[in-house]
């Protein structure tokens, strides 16, 4: 099938009535609407005030599901047109929900104005976005150069399952040490260099201007996944070529939906939804319309949320700073990314809503954790992040679990590593005595480590 610019998509609100012919006119207009649209480089926020409103079918200020698997057509002719491409979503023809479905593409919309790029598709998790797009750009005996501390189960898929059934291989570096990171890159033959804008779970910012620079000289694409800072960073408009997300995580919010979205140029959004080679398409790792919808309705207040993840991270860091904790925090003038951050990060987000103790071993971690959860209320065991509620977790017995001893050491993660994602119920005076209280409970005083 013809590849369709995802920036078009659907942008007219004519409905199809007695014939498949196009109104032009109505086409044209609502295309250069969206074109002239003025963009905003300054605030997330501002550009997805700024984008397209998709009302419902019968004028209800939230869009309409679009539920339907399959569509029909009104003339025969026009299903041969649309497999041959002659037709296409950006006339609002539309064939099957695993190829383009009205509703799922509206997400991908305020995806793409989230992150600033031409185009946005989203699916039925993460690891879907991550993998499908990685399959997209690197074929058999392809090579990846990825970040050493990654999320362990994107560490797994480039340590175990692409080598071996794929036939693509990867060498993992230490993204701050800059001179690693070209050298890793094998002319002809590295065709992504991978990373997360702020690392899982150790918390280390990438810097995305560098490294872009970097990766663009040896003609690599960056991918970038932004699933710890949306609204905090940008990737795309530091330099990256690709964002993927979580949008289980912040963007969702509620811990009760798994998705994940590709951002990125429009060709390679189109090329993963071809009918004959596109992964997303042959892969089929759908998003269904009702989820669609459920997010879309969550996206306008993630700028509001985020900013209060955030402020009560800082706040909580700050304060387990001055009580001799080993605290990591970006936010922190002593983390060695803070700069780094500040310099890169939209204003007024804070410094990201995830932090972590370090307690240096894993029956310190699990006393913790224990005691925030069972006898004070602070939060809840539980991986994930992103949630109202505070979660948290040790990270090298769990998420980073698929990594073996030697991966984690080089990653930085130590055994008693405790992330913990800052929820925003109760009040933060709350929450911080219920973390206090179980402080108090402990009555060993080693077990806490110091500064």
């Amino acid at each position: 099938m013809a590849e369709t610019d995802v920036r078009r998509v659907g942008l007219s609100g004519k409905k199809r009535a007695g014939s498949d012919d196009v109104d032009c006119d109505d086409y044209m207009s609502s295309k250069k609407a969206l074109v002239t649209m003025p963009p905003s480089w300054e605030d997330p926020v501002a550009v997805l005030a700024n984008s397209r409103h998709e009302f419902g079918e019968h004028g209800g200020v939230n869009m309409s599901i679009e539920a339907s698997a399959t569509f029909t057509v009104m003339e025969p002719e026009t299903m041969r047109r649309m497999f041959s491409g002659e037709l296409g979503p950006d006339r609002d023809f539309f064939v099957y929900s695993r190829h383009f479905n009205p509703t799922v593409l509206n997400l991908g919309r305020q995806m793409a104005a989230l992150e600033g790029t031409e185009a946005a598709y989203c699916m039925s998790s993460g690891m879907a976005a991550i993998s499908s797009v990685l399959l997209q750009l690197v074929s058999s005996g392809g090579h990846v150069v990825a970040s050493r501390s990654l999320y362990g189960g994107t560490h797994a898929l480039l340590t175990h399952f692409f080598p071996r059934a794929c036939n693509i291989t990867t060498t993992f570096v230490d993204l701050g040490d800059l001179e690693m990171v070209k050298e890793a890159m094998v002319e002809g033959r590295t065709k992504v260099l991978y990373f997360e804008s702020m690392s899982n779970p150790t918390l280390l910012v990438a810097n995305v201007p560098e490294l872009s620079r970097i990766a663009h000289d040896k003609g690599v694409m960056v991918v970038v996944d932004n699933t710890f800072a949306p609204m905090v960073i940008s990737p795309a408009r530091l330099g990256a070529d690709v964002v993927v997300h979580s949008i289980s995580k912040f963007i969702s919010g509620g811990a009760d939906i798994i998705a994940g979205a590709v951002c990125g140029p429009a060709s390679l959004v189109n090329s993963m939804m071809d009918l004959h080679q596109g992964a997303l398409m042959l892969l089929g790792p759908t998003m269904n319309a009702k989820v669609a919808f459920e997010l879309a309705e969550r996206i306008p207040h993630l700028g509001l949320r985020m900013k209060e993840h955030c402020h009560r991270a800082l706040t909580y860091a700050t304060r387990m700073k001055k009580m001799g904790l080993k605290v990591i925090y970006p936010g922190l003038d002593d983390h060695p990314d803070h700069s780094l951050l500040k310099s890169l990060a939209n204003k007024d987000y804070g410094y990201g809503g995830l932090l972590c103790l370090d307690m240096e071993t894993e029956d310190r971690a699990n006393r913790l954790m224990n005691h925030l959860q069972n006898f004070t209320q602070f939060g809840f065991m539980a991986v994930s992040l992103g949630y109202h509620e505070t979660l948290m977790s040790c990270s090298g017995s769990s998420t980073s679990s698929e990594m073996n001893a030697e991966e984690k050491a080089l990653a930085g993660i130590s055994p008693g590593l405790v992330r913990m994602s800052i929820g925003y119920s109760g009040t933060l005076e709350q929450r911080w005595g219920q973390f206090e209280k179980a402080l108090n409970r402990i009555q060993d005083s080693g077990v806490f480590p110091k500064n």
